[in-house]
């Protein structure tokens, strides 16, 4: 069987996205760890799925595969990229959209300067925060979920820090049982922020949107951020915004298009 595909990336993150509303495929994880495989398939970080929606006042639901092929709550960065294919597919008219996954339903915007705007609420995530005494680590560690489980470590120099390494340890460390997302996170200012990602399932990724969004949580809730926060990646940025009313987040960046193309399965 043939499947069609879109390749897409927010700020190097990047992803196929497999439209299951127009085309009818069975994907098995055998079939999306070698789709996600950059040497013997097309290559992604993760593994978007649209299909139909199965609640009322929802555009489309999503699945999302990390590149090991183990299906994850949420991915922000994905969502973008999945909000811009369906509309840039005409799969709808409107250009604000509810999406659904299995982390709950989001908000999404495409703005007129192309960029896409996620809100969604927090849900009153806790932070968590514990010490670490692990040889050449940081000595601590915040733990929050943004729909998905992240812990963020706050380092004085991201250049001198061993986020792959650091990272792949951190993940797999039993106050998080089923892993989670690492990001390291400098402190430029109170409105700036240096962030790198190491992601469960993927390794270390450019950019991270839904660890971007727990980086800020973290920072707001220590008070040594403001409640909107430019996010600064390798290859760009992401402006988070949080609304201390009803706890919700706003996250806005760009969601860009690679290629069309088809694979076999």
């Amino acid at each position: 069987m043939i499947v069609s595909f879109t390749k897409m990336h927010g700020l190097g993150n990047d992803f196929v996205i497999i439209d299951l509303i127009t085309q009818n495929a069975r994907l098995q994880k055998l079939h999306i760890k070698r789709i996600a495989d950059r040497k013997f398939g097309v290559g992604c970080d993760q593994v978007i799925m649209l299909s139909a929606p199965t609640k009322p006042d929802v555009d489309f639901f999503y699945k999302i595969f990390n590149a090991d092929g183990q299906e994850v709550e949420q991915c922000g960065n994905g969502l973008r990229c999945a909000t811009k294919f369906f509309i840039d597919s005409g799969l709808t008219n409107k250009h604000s959209i509810v999406a659904d996954c299995l982390a709950g339903t989001a908000n999404v915007t495409l703005k007129e300067d192309k960029l896409v705007s996620v809100e969604w609420s927090n849900n009153g995530s806790q932070m968590v925060s514990h010490d670490l005494d692990l040889p050449g680590l940081p000595t601590q560690i915040h733990t929050i979920s943004t729909g998905n489980p992240h812990g963020i470590c706050i380092v004085e120099n991201l250049q001198n820090t061993k986020v792959e390494d650091w990272g792949q340890t951190l993940s797999k460390d039993k106050m998080f049982p089923h892993g989670a997302n690492i990001g390291f996170m400098e402190i430029i200012d109170r409105e700036n922020i240096k962030l790198r990602v190491f992601e469960r399932g993927a390794g270390l990724t450019l950019a991270c949107g839904s660890n971007a969004c727990a980086a800020v949580l973290v920072g707001k809730k220590l008070n040594l951020l403001e409640n909107k926060v430019n996010v600064h990646f390798e290859f760009g940025d992401l402006e988070i915004e949080y609304y201390d009313q009803d706890q919700s987040v706003r996250m806005t960046g760009p969601a860009n298009s690679v290629y069309i193309g088809r694979f076999r399965i």
